[in-house]
Parts: C-alpha cells; sequence; structure tokens
C-alpha cells in the first residue's frame, strides 16, 4: 500500500510554478539537497575540464588550487541563494523580483531562460556523442542511426523528468548519484595507470593573469552556471530547516564530484599531450581511448546519466525562467517548450558543428558576466533582508516591490557593459568584447576580469545604493 502511493506522487504532474509553495506542501531536510547537486554535477565532462584548465597555461598545482577554489566558491554562491528558497519558498527568478521589480525581473529571467537551455542543450548532446562514440568503439555502429535513437531516448528521459516535476527529479537524482558514485570509483582505478607523476609535476607554471582566467572559467562552467537555480530546489524545504545545513548541503553536495573528477582530469591530461589534445576536441571520446573495452558500457552509462543529471535540473529551472520572463501558461507546458528548444539545439551540436571547446568557452563566458552581475545584485538584496518575503506582492506589479526597480536593473545593465568590455572571445560573432581591455590587451586579455568586475560592480552598487529601498519595502504593512 504505501509503495503505491509513493510511487503515485512520485509520478503525479507537479502543479506548482512559479508561486509560493504552500504551508502544507514544505517537506525534507537540508541533506535532501545533496542528491539532486551531486547527480546534476558527477558528469565526466568535469574531468575534461582538467584538460581545459591546463590549456591556460598553468602548472597542475596552480591548476588544482585553481580548481578547488574555483569550484568551491562558485557552488558557495549557489547555496547562498538557496538559503533564498528556504526563507520564500518560491524559484529563485520569482524571489528576484524584491530586487528588480515584478516586471523589471523580467530581463534577469530571460538571461536566466538563455543561460539553462543552452546547458541543457550542451549536456544533452555530448549524451548522445557519448552513446554513438562508445558503440563506434565497440564495433556496433556509431553513425547516424545510432545518434538518432540516442537523442530519442535521452530527450525522452530529460523532458519527462522536466515535465513531472520536482518528486521525480529528486528520486531520479537519488538513483544517479548512487549508479555514477560507485561506477566512477571503478573508473577512476582503472585510468589511474594512465598517470605519469613526473610528466604532470614538470608542467611549467603560468603568469597571474593565466591563473586568474583559468580561475574565471572554472567559476563560469561550474557555480555561475547554477546560481539562478539555487532556490528552485530549496523552496519546498520548511522555513524551520537548517540555514547552515541548507548551504552546507547544496555546496558539498555540488562540489565533490567536479573536485575529484577535474582532479583526475588534471593528472591525465598532464600526462600526456596527445590524450590532452584529443580530450580538448571530444572529451567523451577521448576519455573511451585509456579505458579495457569491458567497462565501455558502464562508462556509458556514467556519462549519460551524469550529463542527463544535470540537464534534467536546468530544464526544470529553464521552464521557471521562462515563466517569471512573462509566458502565461502552466509550469509542465513551459519545460516542454524549453524541451522542445533543447531538441533543435542538440540536433545542430551533434549533426552540424565541427567544434565543441570554442562555442562552449564563448557561451560560459558571453552569458557568465550578466549571470555574475545579476548574482552580486540577488546576493546583496539577500544580505540586506530582515524580514521574509512577502507571498503576494511577489506576484503583483502594485505591491512593495513594485514594477521596475531601476537600481537593480541598471546595476545589471552596468555591470554587463563593463564586463563584457574586460572579456576576450576569439569565436566568430563574439569577437567585439573586450573592448575596454586598451593596454591590458597584451597580459590580461585572457584572464576574462570582466566576469569578477561585473560580480563586485552588481554587489557592491547594490549593497551601497539598496539599502533605504529594502529597508521601505520591509516597513509597509
Amino acid at each position: 500500500m504505501s509503495t503505491e502511493v509513493s510511487t503515485k506522487k512520485t509520478l503525479d504532474v507537479e502543479l506548482n510554478g512559479i508561486n509560493t509553495i504552500h504551508e502544507g506542501e514544505r517537506k525534507g531536510k537540508p541533506r535532501d539537497l545533496f542528491w539532486p547537486w551531486f547527480a546534476s554535477n558527477v558528469s565526466v565532462l568535469g574531468v575534461a575540464y582538467g584538460s581545459f584548465l591546463l590549456g591556460f597555461g598553468v602548472s597542475f598545482a596552480q591548476a588544482t588550487i585553481i580548481g578547488l577554489i574555483g569550484i568551491v566558491v562558485s557552488f558557495l554562491l549557489v547555496g547562498f541563494i538557496s538559503l533564498a528558497g528556504k526563507r520564500g519558498n518560491a524559484p529563485t527568478m520569482t524571489l528576484s523580483r524584491a530586487a528588480f521589480g515584478v516586471n523589471g525581473n523580467r530581463l534577469p529571467s530571460f538571461i536566466s531562460w538563455i543561460l539553462t537551455v543552452g546547458w541543457e542543450t550542451v549536456l544533452t548532446s555530448l549524451a548522445v556523442l557519448a552513446t554513438a562514440t562508445v558503440f563506434a568503439e565497440l564495433g556496433w555502429g556509431g553513425g547516424t542511426r545510432t545518434k538518432i535513437v540516442a537523442l530519442i531516448v535521452v530527450v525522452a528521459l530529460i523532458i519527462g523528468a522536466g515535465v513531472i516535476g520536482f518528486d521525480l527529479i529528486i528520486k531520479m537524482q537519488q538513483w544517479i548519484t548512487i549508479i555514477t558514485a560507485v561506477l566512477t570509483v571503478v573508473y577512476v582505478i582503472l585510468v589511474a595507470p594512465q598517470i605519469n607523476f613526473a610528466t604532470v609535476a614538470a608542467l611549467p607554471a603560468g603568469a597571474l593573469p593565466a591563473a586568474i582566467g583559468a580561475l574565471v572559467f572554472m567559476m563560469t562552467g561550474f557555480g555561475l552556471g547554477w546560481v539562478n537555480a539555487g532556490a528552485d530546489y530549496s523552496r519546498y524545504l520548511p522555513r524551520a530547516a537548517s540555514s547552515r545545513g541548507v548551504i552546507g548541503w547544496t555546496t558539498f553536495g555540488a562540489s565533490l564530484a567536479p573536485v575529484i573528477l577535474l582532479i583526475l582530469g588534471l593528472l591525465l591530461a598532464g600526462s600526456s599531450t596527445d590524450l590532452n589534445t584529443a580530450i580538448a576536441s571530444d572529451p567523451i571520446g577521448a576519455l573511451t581511448k585509456v579505458l579495457p573495452v569491458w567497462f565501455l558500457i558502464p562508462f556509458a552509462l556514467v556519462a549519460i546519466l551524469g550529463l542527463v543529471g544535470g540537464a534534467v535540473l536546468d530544464i526544470y529551472s529553464s521552464g521557471l525562467a521562462l515563466l517569471n520572463v512573462g509566458l502565461k501558461v502552466k509550469r509542465p507546458v513551459a519545460a516542454a517548450i524549453d524541451g522542445a528548444l533543447m531538441i533543435l539545439g542538440s540536433i545542430y551540436v551533434v549533426f552540424v558543428a565541427t567544434d565543441f571547446i570554442g562555442p562552449f568557452q564563448a557561451f560560459l563566458i558571453t552569458l557568465g558576466v550578466p549571470v555574475a552581475a545579476w548574482c552580486g545584485v540577488f546576493l546583496a538584496d539577500m544580505l540586506l533582508r530582515k524580514k521574509d518575503y512577502d507571498a503576494n506582492d511577489l506576484q503583483s506589479a502594485t505591491g512593495r516591490y513594485g514594477s521596475v526597480r531601476w537600481l537593480a536593473v541598471g546595476l545589471v545593465v552596468l555591470g554587463t557593459a563593463i564586463g563584457w568590455g574586460f572579456v576576450t572571445n576569439g569565436t566568430p560573432g563574439f569577437t567585439w568584447e573586450g573592448y575596454l581591455l586598451g593596454p591590458l590587451a597584451t597580459d590580461w586579455a585572457n584572464a576574462n576580469l570582466g566576469v569578477l568586475f561585473a560580480l563586485v560592480i552588481g554587489f557592491v552598487g547594490y549593497l551601497i545604493f539598496g539599502r533605504a529601498s529594502v529597508r521601505t519595502q520591509e516597513a509597509l504593512k
């Protein structure tokens, strides 16, 4: 009897959208946040980041320190934003209305939507390519037919979970966590003989601009890619739940797998120039070359489930962001719309595009700037607030949060304009970025300081000039 009830609840389509979760529906404990955040970040793409990081010309020791700081600190930001979900019991981009105004918030919501749709497209594409690569290595054919079937299966899993909603996603992430954690341990043991510690130790150190550029890349590739979704998975928690627990379990769950996989990737890529080059051009395919044939199927399972785990959270959050943009549909419909866009994007990446790392880096840096500016504003707004969010006024442009809060909107626009001026992007169509570098262009061009500038502008600007506005809002009854 209990099993039937549980299954029914898990497979029921979630009806909650951008509304505040009713007190009777709030459930769970902070440690439950470990499952979705671990499963969404256990992707073998984390191994490939080792190659990407060494591409900045840093040593193994530098890359390890940079990776640890970049991953943990950026996911700590996600942990802080998750705390807003417990305080307000609403999605991240709904709570963002308090700082930006109900209509002014459409701008950061649109940016959030583009970011999450882009990420789910990247992860879906990699899952399809991983399947084709493994099938080719096994001699089962990895051509167009295999890719089409893989795309159908992967898309069905992602869209199905995104449409059904929260309970199914949490259940899926628990199983993905257990399966991928076990198989990843086996994977690490199998590839360990490929590591040449002497070669890795001999990698030359890089200059400060290269180290900062690598740090920014890690932050945009990990935590800054999730800050806009932090509260989406903590909003069902009771408000009495431990705040430290929310921050801690989110940060720990999200950081654990990437840290381990990054260090493994650094050791592998640093041991072989050929492997490093192969990983940069084909992250999943290159890793199959260092595995015994009998483990290719388990490896495919690790790769696909890890990528699907991340894409599932992205499609769920992208649907919520689309609703905050102003689309008047139910949450499941919004998730389905995003799924259709994800399919189109994945078809392009899998069947048309010829390069992965170039467009991927362009995507991360270009969107990383406005997201960092928004993150700074949101964190400062959270810090200034002493009272809980008003559920009714979050839904009304005539309430205490108003229609447009020009300070917050202006800080995001200013942070983005300055930020884009201090990043570089060699991908066709994005070479206009870096227009403020001037004399810094020689040594600091690849440091991508613009992301950090945008974060600081948003945070400090709102912390100084937004205090009075927050106090006025909280004084209203």
